[in-house]
Parts: structure tokens; C-alpha cells; sequence
């Protein structure tokens, strides 16, 4: 009898109104199990929150993906990464590329329910194929660093500022200063002592990194057959602020078909795509008022 009390109660309108309210996991793996089937593939599903400046994409999200798929046997299955993002460091996405790529026997594919900007779009260049509606958006993969005007102050959040506007206005003072045309340097000296050679040089070599993952990431998987030199000319849209002028531009499933990367679109009223847009909103809203990041697969979450 206790059994069957412990049933009902699980089942019972009060604990479906406390799951959804919570957005309790298995309502999104409800939705993923039903994903992997139309799918055909494994799917692994990962959400940082847009709103959590500590959410940023991390060395520690490899560790954390590998924890998922070491325990489960995937063997030689496309896997497929669902993937939402304002983005984080290149190197964590260079990391967390090998760990998709690794388990899947290089059957790896990411699929973006609305937004993977900066780092999540350098995760989406070491697929094979990016699978986007037309609403999805991918981003430039430009480094940012953060910038106080005026006085730094701790206590004061900063502006978040393009790396390659940093380092340009430098040169151009650099260049007006010793150029020798201007009547009076001390207005000059004044701006650049503002600067520090040490950190330009610092930009100048993550400008340069950035560049170099996602031109490797791409000629490993989608972009086989071009050199390097092909490859940053495709997709200079996203390489640097110049073409977008800001890191937030959105570049569209056709934006990003045009610079030769490999996309499936999916059809906004599908029934895939109704359940994919589900499992964002679900999993969106766990990020932005619960967590800051869900890995999630059919069986197994990690949540921080």
C-alpha cells in the first residue's frame, strides 16, 4: 500500500506543478530522449547563463563533459551538442571540441536552439555540420576585454570592449606621436600613458590565438580542403570587429553558409524544431534563475 501511495504522489498535480516550476531535470530529458530519436545521434545538451558574467565557457567544462560521456557507452554514434552560449575562453573551446570529437569517433555535430556567440562559436567551427533555424544566431569570435573609462575603480562595473579596438586605438596614437606631423605631443604622451605596452602585447597574442583555433578547429572538420590562408579570408566576418562593428552582430544560419561553413537548417515549424525550442526555453530559464551552467543527456546532469 505505501508503494502505491509513493506512486500516486509522484504523479500527482502537486509534484507536476513543483517540477515545472523548478524546471526539475527530467522534464528536459523527457524532451532530449524524444530529440535523440528524430535525430538519429546522441545528444548532449550545454547552457551557460547570458546573464551571469561568471558563466563564461571554461577549461572545467571539458572535465565536466568527459564525466558525462566516459560513463555512458556511445561507441562509434554521432554525437550531437546542443549547444547556448554568450561564449568564454578560446582554449576551453579548442578542449571541449576534442572531448566531442574523441567520443563520437569524429562523428561530431552542434546544434544551436537560438544563440552561440564568441567561444560557443569557435566549439560550433570543430563540428562537422552546425544545425541552426533561421532565427539561430553564431557571433564573431574576436576576443573582448573588459574597460573602465576614466579612473579604474573595483567597486565599478566595467564596459566590455572589443581586443582589436584596443589594441588599434594604441597604434593610431602610437603612429600620431611619432609620426612627426603633430605640433604638439603632450596631449598624446598623456592618452598612451594610460596604456600598457605589456597588456597590448598580451591582446595582440589572444587576437592572434583566437584566430589560429578556429582557423585549426575548421580545417580539421569543415574546411578540409582550403589552406589556412582560404580559411581566415571565408570567415574574416567573424574574425574581426571591423567587418561586424559590434561582438554582439548576429550572424544568421545563411551568414554563416556564405563564409563556407557546413549548414543544416532547420524548419522553424517542424516538429523537431518545436521540441528543440522547448528544451531552450527550459533549459534557458534553469540558467538564468537557478544555475549558471546544465550539461545534461538522456540519463545523467551536471549542473554548477
Amino acid at each position: 500500500m505505501a508503494k502505491k501511495v509513493a506512486r500516486t504522489f509522484k504523479d500527482s498535480p502537486l509534484m507536476k506543478v513543483l517540477k515545472e516550476t523548478s524546471q526539475d531535470s527530467t522534464l528536459r530529458q523527457q524532451l532530449l530522449r524524444r530529440i535523440e530519436k528524430e535525430l538519429s545521434a546522441k545528444v548532449v545538451t550545454f547552457f551557460t547563463s547570458f546573464s551571469d558574467p561568471q558563466a563564461q565557457v571554461s577549461d572545467d567544462d571539458a572535465e565536466m563533459l568527459e564525466s558525462l560521456l566516459s560513463v555512458e557507452s556511445i561507441g562509434n554514434r554521432k554525437l550531437i551538442l546542443i549547444i547556448n552560449s554568450p561564449g568564454g575562453q578560446a582554449l576551453a573551446a579548442e578542449r571541449i571540441v576534442n572531448v566531442c570529437r574523441e567520443y563520437s569517433d569524429g562523428q561530431f555535430e552542434a546544434l544551436v536552439p537560438h544563440m552561440a556567440k564568441s567561444a560557443a562559436t569557435m566549439i560550433c567551427f570543430g563540428a562537422n555540420c552546425i544545425h541552426m533555424s533561421p532565427t539561430a544566431e553564431l557571433g564573431p569570435v574576436d576576443p573582448q576585454v573588459p574597460y573602465w573609462p576614466g579612473e579604474y575603480d573595483s567597486e565599478r562595473p566595467p564596459r566590455w570592449i572589443s581586443a582589436e579596438e584596443y589594441v588599434r586605438s594604441y597604434d593610431a596614437l602610437m603612429a600620431d606621436a611619432s609620426g612627426g606631423k603633430v605640433k604638439r605631443i603632450e596631449p598624446y604622451l598623456q592618452q598612451l600613458n594610460r596604456y600598457d605596452a605589456r597588456y597590448i602585447e598580451q591582446l595582440r597574442s589572444a587576437q592572434q590565438l583566437s584566430r589560429d583555433i578556429s582557423v585549426g578547429l575548421l580545417k580539421s572538420s569543415m574546411m578540409k580542403d582550403k589552406n589556412d590562408d582560404e580559411i581566415r579570408d571565408a570567415i574574416k566576418v567573424f574574425l574581426t570587429q571591423e567587418a561586424t562593428r559590434s561582438h554582439g552582430r548576429m550572424i544568421n544560419a545563411d551568414g554563416a553558409a556564405a563564409c563556407g561553413l557546413k549548414v543544416n537548417k532547420i524548419p522553424l515549424h517542424s516538429d523537431v524544431w518545436h521540441r528543440i525550442w522547448e528544451l531552450y526555453v527550459r533549459a534557458d530559464w534553469a540558467v538564468t534563475h537557478r544555475n549558471r551552467k546544465i550539461m545534461e543527456t538522456v540519463d545523467a546532469a551536471a549542473i554548477q
